[in-house]
This record gives structure tokens, sequence and C-alpha cells, in this order.
């Protein structure tokens, strides 16, 4: 299956970095674009050749005379950018194109990486969006396994399930090791327990601290971290509304994928119980999926007032100034409550349109200003022009 950003990639001429989450298919997508020379910096042999000597790019670039270089994980090796820039200042333009690929933005900072502006273009990638699944989506198969292409394609649902519940293992290891000497590994472990736990919840630093056994200030770095590791989406409170509206402003936070999620928690049943805040899990992965597939930014955000008027996302589309708010239903469209939507109308009258949106519905409809929708439908309205 190709990746709707493909296309867009093959037919740039500068150079790219592709940022995302692991297993999203980054390498996948990029390796498909037939580099010339491949470098995996994955591989650890690789890693600790280019470590102690980043010259060596020039050298082989000199010795290969590549047109297409893909670097793998670029951000193991910040410092390789220098070089890459080096490399395409010196070179005849569109002589060489370099294909970058990284799953944290946050060792790119730390490192106080060049990205080169001016002469890479920046994207990120999710998961499989449903703009690509197109009649493969399977909405039970969402709820439970997500959208990390491995799992969601594999036939073996056992196989899918053990994939996912390894990934916060791997992700412990092989991410979070590296900041071994300042931080506190059980803490952050425990931390990560809770923080999954509370994944779509308001959240209270101060209780999840507690229960977490570290410090205010550690909770938030630790969510700053899995932030920048785009491993969390931040969901704050909606800053467009009147200062006399009394409004909650705690942030809520998402694991990216509802497979990763489920895969925390090892549950993957989409009980009765569950199936509401797994389908807010689905809803927002396909929102940023379909966002990163399209190219077209967004922000999310929340709304939630003291007296518990609520709605659970509100698009923002920089681009054009649009603003969606958006209604998350799991249940039976016979118990129909548009209230938060009609409250956001009234209060910010720019939104012209809102979206109410459910796992499938029969036919979709309007009711005033909120369109009654499925979350495919959805996609489509709000990326499917983007394509």
């Amino acid at each position: 299956m190709e990746r709707f950003i493909a296309k867009r990639l093959r037919s740039l001429p500068k150079s790219i970095l592709l940022l995302g989450p692991r297993q999203v298919g980054k390498s996948t997508l990029l390796r498909s674009l037939k580099p010339d020379l491949v470098i995996n910096l994955a591989d650890e042999t690789t890693y600790l050749n280019f470590l102690s000597s980043p010259s060596r790019l020039n050298e082989i670039i000199e010795a290969s005379e590549p047109k297409v270089v893909f670097i793998d994980e670029i951000q193991r090796i910040p410092a390789l950018l220098n070089s890459v820039q080096a490399i395409l200042d010196a070179a005849v333009k569109g002589s060489i194109k370099f294909l970058l690929s990284g799953s944290s933005a946050r060792k790119l900072k730390k490192g106080n990486a060049n990205l080169l502006p001016g002469r890479i273009i920046q994207y990120s990638m999710g998961g499989l969006s449903v703009l690509e699944l197109k009649d493969n989506f399977d909405i039970k198969l969402a709820m439970t396994i997500g959208f990390l292409p491995e799992p969601y394609l594999s036939k073996d649902r056992g196989l899918s399930e053990r994939l996912l519940e390894t990934y916060s293992g791997t992700y412990l290891k092989e991410e979070i090791q590296m900041e071994a000497e300042r931080l506190d590994l059980q803490g952050f472990a425990r931390f990560m327990n809770e923080a999954a736990t509370n994944s779509g919840q308001i959240l209270d630093f101060t209780k999840l601290a507690k229960v977490s056994k570290i410090s205010r200030n550690s909770a938030r770095r630790y969510y700053e971290m899995l932030e920048d590791s785009l491993i969390m989406y931040r969901v704050s409170a909606f800053q467009g509304l009147s200062s006399t509206v009394n409004l909650v402003k705690h942030p809520k936070y998402y694991l990216f994928d509802p497979g990763v999620w489920n895969g925390f928690l090892q549950n993957f049943k989409a009980s009765q119980d569950r199936k509401g805040v797994i389908f807010e899990h689905v809803v927002i992965a396909q929102i940023y999926n379909c966002a990163y597939a399209a190219d077209e930014p967004v922000s999310v955000t929340w709304v939630r007032t003291h007296s518990g008027v609520e709605v659970d996302f509100v698009l923002t589309f920089p681009r054009t100034g649009r603003v969606v708010p958006i209604e998350v239903k799991a249940g039976s469209e016979a118990a129909l409550n548009l209230k938060g939507l009609e409250w956001f109308y009234k209060e910010y009258p720019a939104a012209k349109e809102g979206l109410c949106v459910f796992p499938q519905v029969e036919a979709e409809r309007k009711i005033g200003q909120t369109r009654i929708t499925s979350l495919a439908r959805m996609c489509d309205r709000l990326f499917g022009s983007s394509k």
C-alpha cells in the first residue's frame, strides 16, 4: 500500500526530513523512493562508525557520487546535519538529494541540530490513515489494533497484539535508556504506566506525580519528553473564547495510536466501559494521520466549562483559519446530545459547522449547524480535498 505522502516526496527536488514515531513506515516509504545510498544509523556498527567520524559521510559521497542519499534515524547523530549542509552547499544545484528520517524531534532539539532552513523541507508521518485504507478500513480492527502498518495489515491477530505489547518495552529500552544518566528509569516506568492509564483524561499533574512517586516538575518534563518524542499528542484548552467564559484549563494527552495504547494497558477488548475513550483515541489518531498524509497542518484543542459543558475536539486549520468543533460519540445515535456543540456555536460564531462523529452511521445528515457523520466521512470532509 503506497502512502499518500510518497507521491509528494517523490516529486520534490529538495531534500527531505521525515519525522514520525517508530514503526509508522518512514523507512519503508523512503526506501521505496529508490535511494542510491542508504545509511542506517539504527544499525549499531554504522552508528558507531559515523559517531566517531561524521566526516565519513563526505568521503563516502565523494567516492560513490550518489544522486539520492537516505539517512535513517538521523536524530541519533544530529551533527551529521552539518555535513549534509556542507555537501548540499558545495554541490551543483539539483545534483544530490538527501532523504532523512527521524523518530525523535527531542534528540534533534537537544543536539542543537542544524535543520537546514531553505535546504530541507520537513514533513511528519503517522500511522495508516482512513484516506489511504479506503475500503480496507475496519473500525472494529482500528479500535483494538490501531493504525501501525504491520499490526493493522497482519493476518495474525495474536502477532499484532504481541507487537503492540512489546512496543512500550522497545520504546523504554531504545529511547529512554539513552537518558539514563539523568533519568530515574524506575520512576519513569511508574509514570509511563500512569500516563497510559490516564491517556485521554483531564490531566492533574500533582495527582499523577504523587501516584508515580515522582516530583510534579518531573511529571511535566516526562510529558514534554513524550510529546517531543512523538509518542503523545498534547490537546490544550481552546483559547478563542471570551475571557468571561469560565473554562477548564488543564490539557489532555493522548497516546498517538489506539493500538499502542491498548498494548501499554495489555487490554485489546473494546468493552462497553472502554468503548467511548477508545473511539476518542481512534478519532484523534485519524485527525493527525490524515493531516500528515494530506500535508494539511491542524491544531487540536478541547473545551470544557466548569459547569460541565464540553466539546471533545476543536480543530483549527492555520492555512485557512477554519475552526471545526467535533463531538465524539461511540454509542447509539438514538441518544444524540448536541448541547456542547450548540453552546460552542453561540460562544464562537466563526465556527460555521461542527461534526458529531460516530464509528459508523447509516446515513449522514445535518441538524442545525452540526453534521452527523461517520469517522470515514469525517476524514474525507476534513482532509480529502487536500490529498
